[in-house]
């Protein structure tokens, strides 16, 4: 009588790392798309975040910011650097997505009544697949494959 040793043999091992290998091909697209969704919703949190801080910066020294720097922090806090949000967002990049403050003209009295801004991934495709816009109505708008501007769909 042969005695048989106790394990599993290669095909065995071989079908079970398949297994594995589906499996693994089928979460890693659900992950990517997962972190995409998450950087938009940073990045529309952002912008709601910014247009308080310009509201905000509107009250306390009678104009917009002339730029996203203007709303950065500072101790004490001027108009040049209100400490109105973070130094990662005043910085321009924050999860996956770059912002871009754009002022408008100064009137007579040197106010910034108008600003934009916009939001675009970092890595199109990669780190988010929307673009959005915002201004000073406070309305936060998307695109989706292209810039989103004041006509772009609002999102709700």
């Amino acid at each position: 009588m042969r005695n048989r040793e106790k394990g599993f043999s290669l095909i065995e091992l071989l079908v079970v790392v398949a297994i594995i290998m589906v499996i693994v091909a089928i979460a890693i697209p659900n992950l990517l798309r997962t972190r995409m969704t998450a950087n938009e919703a940073s990045a529309v949190g952002s912008l709601s975040a910014l247009n308080t801080a310009c509201i905000t910066y509107l009250t306390i020294y009678g104009g917009y910011p002339p730029s996203l720097a203007s709303l950065g922090p500072a101790n004490p806090a001027t108009s040049t650097s209100a400490d109105l949000i973070d130094s990662v967002l005043s910085s321009g990049a924050k999860g996956g997505y770059n912002f871009a403050y754009s002022a408008g003209p100064r009137d007579a009295s040197g106010r910034v009544n108008v600003y934009s801004i916009t939001a675009e991934p970092t890595s199109p495709g990669s780190t988010g697949q929307r673009t959005f816009y915002t201004d000073q109505s406070g309305v936060i708008r998307s695109n989706n494959g292209a810039p989103a501007d004041a006509t772009s769909t609002p999102i709700g």
